[in-house]
């Protein structure tokens, strides 16, 4: 075969670039591991680009760049080889990349797998032993007392303080929640407030007063306070109350569950102020005519 007749089948049919570059390397009569060196290519990707397997790089600009590089080393046209090697990168079906694990260089450094175990084993134990101890009280006695065997240890408790008996002084105060009529007055009958009171609106008992009392038609709207401290309703609100005391002292005793001292009926005490709105419920009856 002439060389006229090589260069048409070279034209026809070009060779791959990895056997052109393969080629080129023998022709200098460097090693693989020479233009390794040379270029900082990979070894294994240099073995790649000669046997024309584009599937094994990373993607097609990087089978160009290590093409280019290559052909740098061994003094070839890297502009026409990047150019065909872009051609032959696209046209190869890509495989699946596999990972190779990473190998250490001093195996010494590493536990070994039974330490590893081991202390995988005693954390487990911990952490099982901390949760019966949490849950269970696995190191505590059945009634909270200290297991067999741990030394008692005396520890002064401060004696308990009986509750002391409610003053007879404090701050009364009540408080529509709602629009809710009332009249307070003393032992005396004596009225201290008389009329229907709207929500927000508030009236303090005063302290000097003698045995007050309350007479009430929706007791559930009605907020009472001693001291700052909220009671409970002096009724449920299905009907009214009345004659009930609300000073310091029967609030306390009422609050506490005692028995609030009885109001002392007080006679010829005079009736409420007049002119006052007074609901049906709580007026004073007519004497009987003779």
């Amino acid at each position: 075969m002439t060389d006229a007749e090589r260069s048409d089948n070279a034209t026809l049919f070009p060779q791959p670039v990895g056997e052109r570059l393969r080629a080129a390397r023998e022709r200098h009569g460097m090693s693989l591991a020479e233009v390794g060196a040379r270029t900082r290519v990979p070894l294994r990707h240099l073995e790649a680009i000669e046997a024309s397997n584009y599937g094994a790089l990373p993607s097609p600009t990087y089978a160009v760049g290590f093409v280019r590089a290559y052909a740098r080393a061994v003094g070839e046209d890297e502009v026409t080889l990047a150019r065909d090697v872009r051609v032959e990168a696209q046209n190869t079906p890509r495989a699946t990349p596999q990972y190779q694990p990473y190998e250490i260089a001093d195996p010494t450094r590493v536990p070994s797998r039974g330490l590893v175990i081991v202390a995988a084993g005693l954390g487990l134990a911990i952490v099982v032993l901390a949760m019966l101890w949490f849950a269970s009280g696995l190191f505590r006695g059945e009634d909270g007392d200290a297991p067999a065997g741990t030394p008692s240890v005396a520890v002064a408790v401060p004696a308990v303080q009986p509750s002391p008996t409610p003053a007879s002084g404090g701050h009364v105060t009540l408080t529509a929640t709602d629009e809710v009529w009332l009249r307070v007055y003393d032992g005396a009958n004596k009225t201290l407030y008389l009329g229907t009171m709207k929500p927000g609106e508030r009236f303090d008992v005063p302290a000097e007063a003698d045995n007050p009392m309350i007479n009430v038609g929706r007791p559930d709207k009605l907020q009472v306070t001693l001291n700052g401290s909220n009671l409970p309703p002096l009724g449920s609100g299905a009907r009214p109350i009345k004659d009930v005391p609300v000073s310091a002292t029967a609030l306390a005793a009422r609050d506490s569950g005692a028995a609030a001292p009885a109001a002392a009926p007080t006679p010829g005490a005079a009736a409420p102020t007049a002119g006052a709105s007074v609901p049906p419920a709580f007026a004073s009856p007519s004497p009987a005519g003779n």
